[in-house]
């Protein structure tokens, strides 16, 4: 498989690019400082451009079976990034003729499935504090949905820095229940299975730890 990680260089990120070149898969980092990226591989290309140069991440998804989009940030002021990423990331793939996106958003933003403690209690406390991302990927989401793409969006919760474990639950129908937290390494795992999962296409995948 062949495909592009937008956001390579955050822990989603390099995680989807780690896991995909040790599976044999030929990857394309699009990155902003490459000195960040601390993967190397026979199979990697990295490309080095911003959202705002149209051709350069045109040929960056050109000819890729796949584009995984694991931007983020961890600032709490009001921030586009994933919108810009979602604009900038769709018109790419048009460029290109791609079908195939990944959008990495949060399960916090959203409370389809909570129990009612979680839903009026926990969300929105944590809306709070992270109401700026939140709005941003709530904002990137309704883009992709309204794409003509191949696209599955994927909502973990808080994200940690701790081993594969492959010990992931998943719902398309609500958020998993019961569970808070998943690993980075976990969620890229999810992601690389998800790309060539056709039944989750046009589908929104929550996932946490099992």
């Amino acid at each position: 498989m062949k495909l592009t990680v937008l956001g390579a260089t955050g822990g989603v990120g390099s995680e989807v690019v780690k896991q995909a070149l040790a599976a044999g898969h030929h990857v394309t980092a699009v990155v902003r400082d490459p000195s960040r990226l601390d993967v190397q591989g026979e199979l990697l290309e990295v490309v080095v451009a911003e959202l705002s140069e149209h051709g350069a991440l045109t040929e960056a998804v050109s000819g890729r079976d796949v584009v995984i989009s694991a931007l983020g940030t961890r600032d709490r002021n009001p921030t586009t990034v994933i919108t810009d990423g979602a604009h900038a990331t769709l018109a790419a793939m048009r460029s290109a003729g791609n079908r195939r996106l990944l959008l990495v958003s949060a399960s916090g933003a959203f409370v389809d499935g909570d129990t009612f403690f979680t839903r009026n209690f926990v969300k929105p406390i944590l809306g709070k504090f992270l109401r700026h991302a939140f709005a941003d990927m709530i904002a990137a989401e309704r883009i992709v949905r309204a794409s003509d793409l191949d696209w599955t969006i994927v909502r973990p919760p808080r994200l940690l820095n701790g081993p594969h474990t492959g010990a992931i639950a998943a719902r398309t129908d609500g958020n998993v229940r019961g569970s808070y937290s998943i690993n980075r390494a976990d969620v890229a795992d999810y992601l690389l299975r998800a790309a060539s999962d056709d039944s989750l296409i046009h589908r929104t995948a929550s996932i946490a730890r099992a």
